[in-house]
């Protein structure tokens, strides 16, 4: 079967990034299995409308559409798509009105993914961190990317990107740890974790290294089990193997590394933003740490993005499904 995303990429951009390509077949494949009930938060724009239309003709996920019927309608009716075959769950006109229903959905275990349409990340996120009616699970949420990166032999994580700040140790410890287990979710059973930092020494003035050699010591006591994590790096020598062989730096992870975790949301943007647009990437992102994934796209995602991303969120909710409520 020829899918919809094929059909619009015959111009090569799919066979560019061979393995979100093998994502998205593997989440057809699940999909087909037991499909997971996607709820589209606000869909009241055109592009939010397009992206409910391509999941389902992905056949990856079964979509819901959340929010004011008449906005959704309105939606649908602007960008010529024919919106008969999604189910509708009506909420208020207030973006938060649709973020609060979409979540009690999902407590409710009427969906097991989450989607932002065309409403604010804060409105979503508002409504999932909510201390009484939220979805918090017992890690601190946080966001993962997966990099398919020409010069890469595999894909590459990168965490967190998105959604923490100015992490503390015990939020990088989450942070890890939500990681890791989207990569083992995926069969990575053994994933090579580099903690970054400026530098690959340990500096006090640097306190990046100090968390990152704290991080490591948790590894080795078992905090992940199956996991080899080590650091500091620098980027150079997580990346490259000769780089940290020209450092004399004895490692397992160089040049091999699964998952990069950065010091800050500053660098992992920046680095975000470079493997794309300098480097030639593509990615799918999730956000972790709730009781279901949730998918946060940007107007700037391409279309392989969006849907990759979708995929990965397939992939990850039934593992997430079976966390302690």
């Amino acid at each position: 079967m020829t899918s919809a995303l094929l059909a619009t990429t015959e111009t090569g951009a799919t066979t560019m990034h061979p393995r979100l390509d093998e994502l998205i077949r593997r989440a057809r494949v699940c999909a087909a299995a037991a499909p997971q009930r996607i709820a589209l938060v606000y869909p009241c724009d055109g592009a939010a409308i397009d992206a409910a239309a391509r999941i389902a003709d992905e056949a990856l996920a079964v979509p819901v559409l959340v929010g004011p019927r008449d906005g959704i309608v309105e939606a649908a009716q602007a960008a010529g798509i024919d919106i008969a075959r999604f189910e509708i769950v009506e909420s208020g006109w207030h973006q938060a009105d649709a973020a609060r229903r979409a979540t009690a959905l999902a407590r409710e275990g009427g969906v097991s993914v989450l989607m932002k349409g065309s409403l604010h990340t804060d409105e979503l996120m508002s409504a999932v961190v909510h201390a009484e009616t939220g979805l918090r699970g017992a890690r601190r949420i946080s966001h993962v990317f997966l990099f398919d990166l020409p010069r890469y032999p595999k894909l590459l994580g990168l965490a967190d990107c998105v959604v923490n700040i100015a992490p503390d140790l015990k939020t990088k410890r989450d942070i890890l740890g939500n990681a890791v287990e989207l990569l083992q979710s995926l069969g990575v059973a053994q994933p090579k974790v580099g903690i970054l930092a400026a530098v690959e020494s340990i500096n006090p003035a640097i306190p990046a290294t100090l968390d990152a050699k704290a991080l490591v010591d948790m590894a080795a006591r078992g905090d992940w089990p199956g996991a080899l994590v080590e650091g500091p790096f620098g980027f150079d020598n997580a990346i490259s193997a000769e780089a940290a062989r020209i450092k004399k730096m004895a490692s397992q992870v160089s040049g091999d590394a699964d998952l990069l975790v950065v010091p800050d949301l500053n660098a992992g943007n920046m680095l975000y933003k470079s493997f794309n647009y300098i480097g030639g990437g593509e990615c799918a992102g999730v956000v972790l740490g709730a009781r279901v994934p949730i998918v946060l796209t940007s107007r700037s995602d391409s279309l392989l993005a969006r849907i990759a991303s979708v995929a990965l969120a397939v992939l990850a909710a039934p593992r997430w499904a079976s966390h302690p409520k």
